[in-house]
């Protein structure tokens, strides 16, 4: 039969046609987005059955997701006949892996019960490892030797081979020993560990290396640019008998190098297995050519990546809309104005998604939105006055308005963590019914049994709540309390453990003193209510309408009529943390095609003129990536309003629409001066000039190799070291 005549490549192109028909052994499909590769894998899996002669059992599918593995057997259902599709390993790789490891638990050397420790369980064995150890764990944070341990699983490094270079790298490699240990001690594994263990089986068993090799005759993998070492290894050794590896990947998508994936295991495969098979898919069957010109022009100049021609048969479109804001509010004006534009025109609100880099930028976005009345859903994230950390200072500023409001009593009281026992806490919500409120009680309670170890855990927090209501009283606004509050509870440090998802929280909470530092003089209750009607948005049953907010991140395999992508701008996207290095540069910048690339008819692109940094208004830069979008691609460049305050209108409440100018740059840093990065150590600033508004600084390190840099002040986390 001609391949072309086969029921199973009918509908496909030339290109989908060779993926799904190529010959046994290693093949690379390189897919573009949008080139339906979920398609051609499902097919590629019915090719192998009914034209290979494969049996089902021995195929095996390794998706990223537990939602991918079960759209991938669904549609296998629906294309084969009976449970054909019940009878093949499809999963992820720490599914796969664990139950593997299970089933060889005698050779692996642990019990066939072992546990999984999940993330919480993981933190909860590393702050015991750190109290074993006597660190400080200020200064040793648990998330972050944890964070230090997973990327060295990752690259299978051993606790006995970590390599040390700073009596930091020291400590890890103890904490790391002293972790392994524990989890042992406890018959478990965590998710790194069912790589690693499964890796080491393979390694130091032959026998059943070449068991699994021969049961799995046929392997796929999707989102091989997303592949770890311990991964790629896995499955190398997997693969070593037959070599049939069907890898599908994009290097242009690779944008978790956060979290351990190596889209250079892409070179690493062309090296390690002779004669493969490579496959271009760049018919892209979602976007328009004018958004797949411009995506193309943005990604063409990074390193090492196969250069794709992607094409659609679809119409030419309409050029990007290039839009420069005066700040985040009036950004998320012209988003939430321009959207209802297109809904008059008729296009739904679901057609319409709205991408940021970081998730503490949902704040001005979903505030725009509720006061047009435009409903949203945020994917990936939860809304930003319900994220924990601000539900948190919010709490403490109800206290200050409201001492006997015995919810936010109840969150914050031991938040951070006072020594105030469960005891104590059960006491006072006991005698609160007694007394009307749980702060009452407390006073009672300092009063009476002055002596008692919870009063004395309990007596700084009143303290704290007196001199907070004495400010106000004396007539501190917002913006001052949310700084008493900051600077009091120690929550910066609180919350940077040295985790990404540390900083983000930290992020919300400036995001949060941003907002209270727009308006000086704003009282307490007046920030409150509005804060209180803002926050109040009713979830939306599945059958409504709605736009979609999300992280560009969560954006990666979602597709939308219409895509805002906002915060294009100098140390957003690309983010401040990722200008130290090539390397990360260049992955910001496929974090950007991403997004472009999920854009299917409308295109949108944003920046803001000034916008809040660490609770104060500076000016931002345009994203170098813009310069790189051809100026004829973009049809509408919207530059800001000469006047610097937006229109009064939308039911904004009036302290929202005023924008105070910010003070003049003013230069922090000088030739000589001693100063600390939070990621490269110490080190001596050998110049400091202000250039566009900004004062970029150069500073020479000393301990950790990272030699001389240069940063943006505003945006790097460094600071001044006193000199004794």
């Amino acid at each position: 039969m001609n391949n072309s005549a086969h029921p199973l490549l009918a509908g496909l192109n030339a290109q989908q046609q060779a993926a799904v028909g190529a010959s046994d052994g290693p093949v690379l499909v390189l897919a573009g987005p949008g080139s339906g590769k979920t398609r051609v894998l499902t097919h590629r899996i019915a090719w192998m059955l009914q034209e290979q002669h494969a049996a089902p059992w021995q195929v095996l599918a390794v998706t990223f997701t537990n939602k991918a593995a079960r759209e991938m057997r669904e549609r296998l259902a629906r294309m084969l006949a009976g449970d054909t599709a019940l009878q093949m390993s499809i999963g992820t790789f720490h599914a796969i892996c664990a139950r593997l490891l299970r089933r060889e638990a005698d050779a692996a050397g642990f019990s066939r019960n072992y546990l999984i420790f999940d993330t919480d369980d993981q933190l909860a064995v590393m702050k015991q490892v750190v109290k074993d150890l006597n660190l400080d764990d200020k200064r040793y944070r648990p998330a972050s030797l944890l964070n230090a341990i997973s990327h060295a699983k990752n690259e299978l490094t051993s606790p006995a081979a970590y390599p040390v270079a700073t009596y930091y790298d020291q400590v890890v490699a103890r904490a790391y020993a002293r972790y392994q240990e524990t989890l042992r001690g406890n018959e478990g594994l965590d998710f790194d560990d069912l790589l690693v263990e499964t890796v080491k089986l393979f390694q130091e068993h032959a026998d059943l290396c070449e068991k699994y090799s021969q049961r799995y005759r046929y392997v796929l993998v999707d989102e091989f640019q997303d592949t770890n070492m311990a991964q790629y290894l896995l499955l190398r050794l997997l693969t070593g008998e037959h070599r049939s590896l069907y890898a599908v990947a994009d290097e242009d998508q690779s944008i978790y190098s956060w979290r351990g994936a190596d889209y250079r295991n892409i070179t690493r495969l062309r090296g390690d297995y002779p004669g493969l098979v490579e496959i271009l898919l760049e018919e892209n069957y979602r976007s328009t050519q004018i958004i797949l010109d411009a995506a193309q022009a943005l990604i063409a100049p990074n390193p090492d990546r196969t250069i794709k021609r992607l094409f659609t048969r679809k119409p030419q479109g309409l050029p990007l809309t290039l839009h420069e804001a005066y700040d985040e509010a009036e950004e998320a004006t012209f988003v939430a104005r321009e959207i209802e534009t297109l809904r008059r025109a008729g296009h739904a609100y679901s057609d319409c998604a709205v991408m940021y880099r970081t998730n503490a930028q949902s704040r001005a976005l979903e505030e725009a939105l509720v006061y047009a009345t435009i409903p949203y859903r945020l994917v990936g994230g939860t809304r930003f006055y319900s994220r924990r950390e601000i539900k948190d200072l919010l709490a403490y500023l109800r206290l200050i308005l409201n001492p006997d409001d015995d919810i936010s009593f109840q969150r914050v009281v031991n938040v951070p963590r006072r020594g105030i026992g469960k005891t104590t806490l059960a006491s006072l919500m006991t005698l609160g019914q007694t007394h009307g409120s749980c702060y009452k009680a407390m006073l009672h309670l300092l009063q009476s049994d002055a002596g008692s170890r919870g009063a004395k855990a309990l007596r700084p927090f009143a303290e704290m709540l007196a001199e907070w209501h004495a400010l106000r009283v004396q007539g501190a606004d917002v913006r001052d309390l949310t700084n008493a509050v900051l600077a009091a509870i120690g929550y910066e440090g609180y919350l940077r453990d040295g985790t990404d998802e540390g900083e983000a929280r930290w992020e919300n909470v400036l995001a949060l003193r941003a907002v209270a530092a727009e308006a000086p003089g704003l009282a307490l209750e007046e920030f409150l209510t509005d804060v209180a009607l803002v926050a109040d948005v009713d979830e939306l049953g599945a059958e409504v309408q709605a736009v979609t907010l999300l992280t560009l991140h969560s954006a990666k395999g979602l597709e939308f009529p219409i895509v805002f992508i906002t915060g294009l701008e100098e140390g957003l996207l690309p983010h401040s943390r990722s200008l130290d290095t090539p390397h990360e540069l260049a992955e910001e910048r496929r974090l950007f095609y991403v997004g472009m690339t999920r854009a299917e008819d409308r295109l949108y692109l944003t920046h803001a003129f000034r916008r809040s940094w660490y609770g104060e208004s500076s000016p931002a830069a345009p994203s170098r990536f813009l310069d790189d979008i051809p100026p004829a691609m973009l049809g509408v460049v919207r530059k800001r309003p000469v006047l610097t305050q937006p229109a009064t209108n939308w039911n904004v409440p009036a302290w929202r629409q005023k924008r105070p100018e910010p003070p003049a740059v003013a230069q922090r840093f000088a030739p000589g001066q001693a100063v600390r990065h939070r990621r490269f150590g110490d080190g001596v600033v050998r110049e400091s000039v202000i250039e566009h508004g900004e004062e970029l600084v150069t500073v020479l390190f000393f301990d950790t190799g990272a030699g001389e840099r240069t940063f943006l002040a505003t945006h790097a986390p460094l600071e001044a070291v006193s000199q004794h």
